[in-house]
C-alpha cells in the first residue's frame, strides 16, 4: 500500500527541502565570488562541491529547528483506553549490563504501571554471554520477583544463540510469544518509563488502529559529569523542538529510535522481518541500525509510524564522557554506513530513501568537511594556478572583489546556522515561560551559550572520530557490536592521551603547516586545530563532574516518580551485604 502524504506533510517537506537549497547555494556562491577577481579554479570548484553538501547539511538541522518553532500544537485531551485494555508486553532486551541497575528500573517500572491502574507483563531478554554476569542476573532476578510479587506478569529468559542481537532477540520473542499480545513496549536496559506515559501510549494506539509503530522522546536523566549534563540539557531543551520540526516533516513515516516506543505486534511481525544481508560485515551479515530500517518496512507494509514528543515520563541514560560516547558513535556509524546496500531496495517509501541518506550523510559529512579544510589549504598553497574557467570578475563586475570579506561572511553564515535555531529556541522559551524549569533566562542562556561552547570545542575531536570510524568501515573493518559502557565517569588525561594522541598528532602537523605555508589562513584554523591538540585535557575535563550551576533542568527540581522510585530501589539493593539472594528456578518464561 505505502506510506500516504498528506498535503500540510507534502508543504512542509517542499519549505524545508527549498531553504536547505537556497542556504547551500548562497554559501556556494560566496566561496565562489570570493575567487572571481582572480578566475575561479580548480581548488575554487573542489571547495564549492564540498561547502554545498556541508553547508547543506547544516542548514538542514536548522530547518528542523525552526520548522519546531512555527505555529502552536493543537492540544488535545489525552485519549483514554475503551473497553477491555489491550494485552500488553514491556520488552527490555539486555546483553551484558549491570544487573542490578536494570533489574532495579524494571522494578520501578512495575510499580509505576500499576500505580497508573495498567495491566502487562514485562520480558527482560538477555543476550548476556559472560556465565559470571548471567549468573547475577539469575539471582538478580528471584529478588525482582520476590519483591515485586510478579511471579506470573514479569519474565525472565536469557538466549543461548544471539543471533540478530537486539533485533534478534526480540524477534524471537515475537515468534514464540507474540501471538499472546497485541501491543509491545521496546525498551533498552537504561530505559525508564512511567506508568501514565505507557497507558497513553496503549489508548493512542488503540485509537488509530492503522498506527502500527510510535515513537516517544525519551529525556535524558541522572547525568553527573559536564559532558553528560550539557546533553541531557540539550536533550531536554533543545530536543522537543527539533523533535516537533522533524515530525511535521515526516507525517506517517516516522522515525524509530530501537527504544522508548511501542509496536503493534502483528504489524511488526508481518512485516519487520530483517534479512542477513550478503557477505561479510562491516556491509554484509545482521542489520546493526535495524531502528530506521523497521520504520522504513512499516511504512512500505502501509502502517504509519509516528514520534510525539509530547508524550511525558519517557527517559533514558547518556555517555558520561566523551570516549564512551564516540564508542557508541563508531557502533552506529557501521550501522548507518551498512544502509547504503538498502536505498535500492524494493518498495521502500521515497522518504524512508531519504532517512536513510540522512543516515549516511551524518557520518561522511565529517570527511567532507575534513576534504574541505584540505581543499582550503591546497587551494592557498598552490594559487595562482592555470585558470581552468572563465575570470568570472570580468564577466560579471559589478560583484565586489574583497575576498576576505566574503570569507567572514561564508564563515558567520555556517557559524549562524548552528546557533540561530538555538537562540531562537531560548527566545521562545523565555517568552512562554519553560525557561523557568530551567533556572530561568538567565540560567538557560548560560546554559545554552556554555553548551554551544563546548560542542563547539569537541566539535573538532568528534570529526577526527568520526572520521577515523567512517576509513575503518570503508576499509573493511568490523567493529562489532560492544556492550553499552553505562555508568563510566571521571576520565584522567592519561586516559585522553591513550585514545587522542593521534588527534593531537594530526592538530599540531595541521596547524604548523598552515603557518608556514599559508600563514594568513593560520587564524581560521585555530578553531578547528586548537581543541585538536587540546583533546586529553577536553576528554578529561569534560569527564568531571560539574555544570551544577548550570544545565539545570526540570527533573532536577521535581524528578518524576518512577526516577525517584528506580534509585530508592537501586540504592537499596546495592547496600554492602544486601545483595546476596538464593539462586532462582532457570525456567521463567511467559507462555505463549
Amino acid at each position: 500500500m505505502g506510506a500516504r502524504v498528506d498535503l500540510a506533510t507534502a508543504a512542509a517537506r517542499a519549505i524545508a527541502l527549498a531553504l536547505t537549497v537556497l542556504a547551500a547555494v548562497v554559501a556556494t556562491w560566496l566561496t565562489l565570488e570570493a575567487s572571481i577577481q582572480d578566475g575561479v579554479q580548480v581548488w575554487d570548484v573542489a571547495r564549492a562541491v564540498l561547502i554545498l553538501v556541508t553547508t547543506g547539511w547544516l542548514a538542514w538541522g536548522a530547518v528542523l529547528g525552526i520548522n519546531g518553532l512555527v505555529g502552536r500544537q493543537a492540544t488535545a485531551p489525552a485519549p483514554q483506553i475503551t473497553g477491555t485494555q489491550p494485552r500488553t508486553v514491556v520488552l527490555v532486551p539486555i546483553c551484558n549490563e549491570d544487573p542490578v541497575a536494570t533489574f532495579a528500573r524494571v522494578a520501578a517500572m512495575d510499580r509505576s504501571v500499576s500505580a497508573a491502574g495498567v495491566a502487562t507483563d514485562i520480558a527482560i531478554l538477555s543476550d548476556t554471554r559472560d556465565e559470571t554476569l548471567a549468573a547475577v542476573e539469575r539471582v538478580t532476578f528471584a529478588r525482582l520477583l520476590r519483591e515485586t510479587g510478579g511471579e506470573g506478569r514479569i519474565f525472565y529468559r536469557r538466549r543461548t544463540d544471539n543471533r540478530g542481537r537486539k533485533a534478534g532477540n526480540i524477534e524471537d520473542f515475537f515468534r514464540s510469544n507474540g501471538g499472546a499480545y497485541e501491543f509491545a513496549v521496546i525498551l533498552d536496559a537504561d530505559s525508564l518509563m512511567e506508568g501514565s506515559a505507557i497507558r497513553e501510549m496503549i489508548a493512542r494506539m488503540q485509537a488509530d488502529p492503522r498506527l502500527g509503530l510510535l515513537q516517544t522522546l525519551p529525556k535524558v536523566v541522572g547525568a553527573h559529569s559536564f559532558f553528560g549534563r550539557a546533553m541531557q540539557f540539550a536533550s531536554v531543551f533543545h530536543g522537543p523542538v527539533f523533535t516537533r520540526g522533524l515530525a511535521r516533516l515526516q507525517g506517517r513515516t516516522g522515525p524509530f529510535w530501537g527504544h522508548n516506543a511501542i509496536v503493534r505486534v502483528h504489524a511488526f511481525v508481518q512485516s519487520c522481518g530483517l534479512p542477513e544481508l550478503g557477505g561479510k560485515p562491516p556491509f554484509g551479515g545482521h542489520i546493526l541500525s535495524h531502528d530506521y530500517v523497521e520504520a522504513a518496512l512499516l511504512a512500505r507494509a502501509g502502517w504509519t509510524v509516528k514520534v510525539e514528543q509530547d508524550i511525558d515520563g519517557s527517559f533514558e541514560e547518556g555517555p558520561e564522557n566523551l570516549l564512551s560516547y564516540a564508542r557508541r558513535d563508531r557502533r552506529w556509524c557501521q550501522g548507518n554506513l551498512q544502509h547504503i546496500r538498502l536505498l535500492t531496495a524494493p518498495g521502500f517509501a521515497l522518504w524512508s530513501r531519504y532517512v536513510f541518506v540522512q543516515g549516511i550523510f551524518s557520518y561522511l559529512v565529517s570527511l567532507l568537511w575534513a576534504a574541505f579544510l584540505v581543499a582550503t589549504v591546497a587551494g592557498t598553497v598552490l594559487a595562482p594556478e592555470p585558470d581552468y574557467f572563465p575570470d568570472m570578475h570580468q564577466l560579471y563586475p559589478v560583484f565586489p572583489s574583497d575576498r576576505s570579506r566574503e570569507i567572514t561572511a561564508l564563515f558567520f553564515g555556517i557559524v549562524g546556522l548552528l546557533i540561530l535555531p538555538k537562540v531562537a529556541i531560548l527566545w521562545q522559551a523565555s517568552a512562554t515561560g519553560r525557561a523557568r524549569g530551567f533556572g530561568g533566562t538567565p540560567g538557560a542562556l548560560r546554559s545554552v551559550l556554555t553548551e554551544i561552547l563546548l560542542t563547539s570545542a569537541i566539535a573538532p575531536v568528534m570529526l577526527m572520530f568520526q572520521s577515523r570510524a567512517v576509513l575503518q568501515v570503508l576499509s573493511g573493518q568490523d567493529g562489532g557490536w560492544p556492550a553499552n559502557a553505562r555508568g563510566e565517569g571521571r576520565l584522567g588525561v592519561r586516559e585522553g592521551v591513550a585514545a587522542s594522541w593521534w588527534i593531537v598528532i594530526t592538530g599540531g602537523i595541521i596547524l604548523a603547516s598552515v603557518y608556514f605555508l599559508a600563514p594568513g589562513l593560520t587564524l581560521w584554523l585555530l578553531p578547528v586545530a586548537l581543541p585538536m591538540i587540546a583533546a586529553p585535557w577536553l576528554i578529561a575535563f569534560s569527564s568531571r563532574s560539574g555544570g551544577r550551576s548550570m544545565f539545570i533542568v526540570p527533573e532536577e527540581f521535581h524528578p518524576p516518580a518512577v526516577v525517584r522510585t528506580y534509585r530508592d530501589i537501586h540504592s537499596r539493593w546495592t547496600i554492602p551485604g544486601n545483595t546476596e539472594t538464593p539462586e532462582p528456578e532457570p525456567a521463567m518464561q511467559p507462555a505463549s
